[in-house]
């Protein structure tokens, strides 16, 4: 019989990952609920003219990555390689650019057929957040925090920050005309992606990989020094907040965005735990995007996370262990029954609990608790529910259950949450 296996570059997410993505959802919720950012939900699949324009013919993932089909009604169809263009397509099309600024962050599955490696599948996943209405270096200063926060609240060690300004459309302009100018000149230097990129989408080649490129461009015109004195203080100022909000960073004039809808502030944040790939968040302002794709003149910032590289990340880091607050031990055929009502009652309290449904030895249970990393274990026998008591035992992350336990009444579960309640918080 024929064995199915996943396509090359889909990977499944089986569950002692699910739960590390979870919490990286939960947690993002937490602070997107809190910065009053609302959900935005896209279609995967959408028009394929929406991504040449919204991504740019000339890029790599518009001309060599996109997963692309001819649909029955003749209409060539894209699954989705970003969140962006297709969320400025959802607010023009269904008003919400018209009822005044708007912050909105999406997640989800995106494609781009690309080589897999570590953190990058051609079926990935984005979580992503968008300002639209906010010309205030202010909300840019905002919107880089919001990531900074989310992504230190994770655990995650070894972040940078890294921050350009693109200046104005006449800024880059400027720069532009300064820089075809200079690659001209040494053209036949570059390397042959370069090459391509030299009239089509030149400010791409600042950010090549390629090693003999990147050491010619040492000597490359720098945008910083066509910005207007308007740019210049606008960038100023964000250094001057992120500065006062105690966010550090570094600056990367080698950082660019190459279409011509962005400007002023890009970042990203990095870690030097990802080797090569080492970008975990990416954003920047792209002012001109609403307009070109058929709405009005509104000012745009936006960043996104790739999960899976975030994910690994975490296991790094080793912040991925998800533990249950308490274990519940159990044995006997009254305990498992009475165990059953306990947990439920507690879960319903917002706790989280693992029951043992093996129906081993206390001994052998004793060991799985301590391996779960449970701060405390409730401990039920039968003879406990005859005589109607509860054992609580504190768990030690060195050493097995401690000996001296607490004891409940089996008919006061109410207080027995309250000491769970009033324990969750010392902890």
């Amino acid at each position: 019989m024929h064995k199915f296996q996943s396509l090359r570059g889909m990977v499944d997410l089986l569950p002692a990952q699910i739960r590390l993505w979870q919490m990286v959802e939960s947690k993002a919720r937490k602070h997107f609920r809190r910065a009053i950012i609302d959900e935005i939900r896209t279609p995967i699949l959408e028009s394929t003219e929406l991504f040449a324009r919204g991504i740019g013919e000339g890029t790599d993932v518009v001309g060599k990555e996109m997963y692309t089909f001819v649909d029955r009604g003749d209409r060539s169809c894209t699954l989705r390689p970003e969140g962006t263009a297709s969320v400025v397509r959802a607010i023009i099309e269904n008003g919400l650019i018209n009822q005044g600024p708007q912050r909105l962050w999406y997640s989800g599955p995106m494609f781009r057929y690309e080589r897999p490696q570590a953190g990058r599948q051609r079926q990935f996943h984005q979580i992503g957040v968008e300002f639209f209405g906010l010309d205030s270096v202010n909300a840019d200063a905002d919107l880089i925090s919001i990531a900074w926060d989310l992504l230190n609240d994770l655990g995650l060690k070894g972040l940078t920050l890294e921050l350009n300004t693109l200046g104005s459309l006449d800024d880059r302009n400027k720069f532009r005309a300064l820089f075809v100018k200079w690659l001209e000149d040494r053209f036949e230097l570059l390397d042959q992606d370069s090459k391509e990129r030299v009239h089509k989408n030149p400010l791409r080649i600042l950010d090549t990989k390629n090693p003999r490129t990147k050491e010619l461009l040492m000597d490359a015109p720098s945008l910083n020094n066509t910005l207007c004195n308007e740019s210049r203080q606008r960038f100023e100022s964000l250094q001057e907040i992120l500065n006062n909000l105690e966010i550090p960073f570094k600056l990367n004039f080698g950082l660019v965005r190459g279409l011509d809808y962005y400007c002023h502030t890009a970042f990203e944040i990095t870690s030097d735990d990802l080797g090569a790939q080492a970008t975990v968040c990416g954003g920047g302002r792209y002012d001109g995007l609403v307009k070109q794709l058929g709405g009005p003149d509104v000012s745009s910032i936006g960043w996104a996370i790739g999960v899976e590289r975030l994910i690994l990340l975490l296991e790094k880091s080793n912040s991925n262990s998800i533990s249950p607050y308490i274990y519940l031990v159990n044995k006997g055929n009254k305990a498992s029954l009475v165990a059953l009502s306990i947990a439920r009652k507690l879960r319903l309290a917002n706790f989280s609990i693992d029951i043992d449904f093996s129906g081993s030895a206390f001994s052998k249970q004793f060991k799985r608790a301590s391996r779960s990393g449970a701060k405390w274990a409730i401990i039920l026998g039968d003879d406990e529910v005859d005589e109607g008591r509860i054992n609580v035992k504190k768990m030690r992350s060195d050493k097995d259950l401690e000996m001296d336990d607490l004891l409940f009444s089996l008919y006061d579960l109410e207080g027995l949450i309250s000491f769970f309640e009033n324990s969750s918080i010392e902890n």
